[in-house]
């Protein structure tokens, strides 16, 4: 089948990206012909809160893709309609996380519409996490012009039926993330590198620190192991685009600075590698949102999980063998949970899914919407 897919890919960073990326791939590995077409810019430099949208990594994942679009230039829209009509593919798919570029994808899906296109959303969420009056609006008019959707939860389909009701509308959990984890390193090894004693515990909470991923909730949650026998550490590793003071004002009155390590800053991959080889479990204790990119990174590289149930709606349940559910905004459950994964380690041969077959539910699941 040809396939004209839109979205971010290398060198564009983030969860979102990694995601398009191996689903490319994911695809050609099926059979399918993908045209990839990307950002020449993804947001103007004023409104990115981050250093930069630019992966600084050195192991990419590569795929070979058209950098066409830019969200403020209109001319971009009707280049990209040309290449994806010359192209002539039985399904266009576009990735949708944020109404910033709801002008652009309404224009182009509703032209691909009328040139008889079958477009398809893959919904990773389907209004901002930091949600504004006109969010759903702007949504709504550009997800209107979707034939079929694939939402990663059931939480997110029944938002997006909030907008667009009786549309349809597939459900697909966030896949694993295996971009990494070939490239693991002995646990040993991965703990003497980062400078952290082989006898404590490492938990590892991972991403760009926003309101809604809870971050405080684990601190306080920290806070409540320190009468364990090897009180565990804690990394914190992600960009902070909120009060840093503020993290680092809890950190002081918890009296906990002499564990937790806070990378305020992109990991490169190279980095990621370590850290997720070093850790005993990550912890994704998000208060809002939907699925977590981290997670999937999590499960690659075969982590126990401490999640809430904002992220846990986001994950197959046949990969929750090694994954706690809490309520969120509860850091004593959290810190119970913790515990439990540390006083009791999971059970050594039980796997979740394999990877492969993980992306390969996704790409059914677009294949039956052709």
């Amino acid at each position: 089948m040809r396939i004209s897919m839109i979205g971010p890919v290398y060198p564009y960073r983030g969860g979102i990206a990694h995601y398009t990326g191996q689903l490319i791939q994911a695809l050609v590995a099926q059979g399918h012909a993908v045209q990839t077409i990307s950002f020449k810019r993804q947001y103007p430099g004023w409104l990115y809160p981050g250093a930069s949208d630019k992966d600084p990594s050195r192991s990419r994942l590569q795929v070979e893709a058209e950098y066409l679009l830019d969200p403020l230039y209109p001319w971009t829209w009707q280049k990209t309609v040309r290449q994806i009509i010359q192209q002539q593919p039985e399904l266009v798919v576009i990735q949708w996380w944020t109404t910033f570029w709801a002008p652009a994808y309404a224009w182009l899906a509703g032209a691909l519409h009328r040139q008889g296109l079958k477009v398809v959303y893959v919904i990773h969420n389907v209004l901002p996490h930091e949600q504004r009056f006109f969010d759903p609006w702007l949504a709504r008019l550009a997800l209107r012009q979707g034939h079929a959707f694939v939402a990663q939860t059931e939480r997110e389909k029944g938002r997006l039926l909030s907008l667009l009701p009786g549309r349809t509308v597939a459900v697909c959990p966030l896949p694993m993330y295996t971009l990494m984890a070939d490239a693991r390193l002995p646990r040993e090894e991965a703990r003497r590198s980062l400078g952290y004693p082989l006898d404590r515990p490492l938990l590892l909470f991972f991403g760009i620190i926003r309101p809604y991923k809870g971050l405080k909730y684990l601190l306080d949650a920290l806070s409540k192991l320190v009468d364990m026998p090897s009180a565990p550490h804690l990394i914190v590793a992600g960009e902070i685009w909120e009060d840093k003071e503020a993290y680092q004002a809890q950190i002081k009155e918890l009296g906990i600075a002499d564990r937790v390590r806070l990378e305020d800053r992109y990991v490169p991959d190279e980095e990621a590698v370590v850290m997720f080889s070093a850790a005993d479990m990550l912890v994704a204790p998000y208060v809002d949102g939907t699925q977590s990119a981290a997670a999937g990174l999590g499960l690659g590289f075969g982590l126990p999980l401490v999640v809430t149930e904002v992220v846990a709606g986001g994950i197959a349940p046949e990969n929750q063998v090694n994954v706690r559910v809490v309520p969120a905004a509860d850091s004593t459950a959290l810190a119970q949970a913790i515990r439990q994964l540390l006083d009791y380690p999971p059970i050594p041969g039980i796997d979740p899914i394999a990877p492969e077959a993980d992306w390969q539910r996704l790409v059914r699941t677009l294949e039956a919407m052709a």
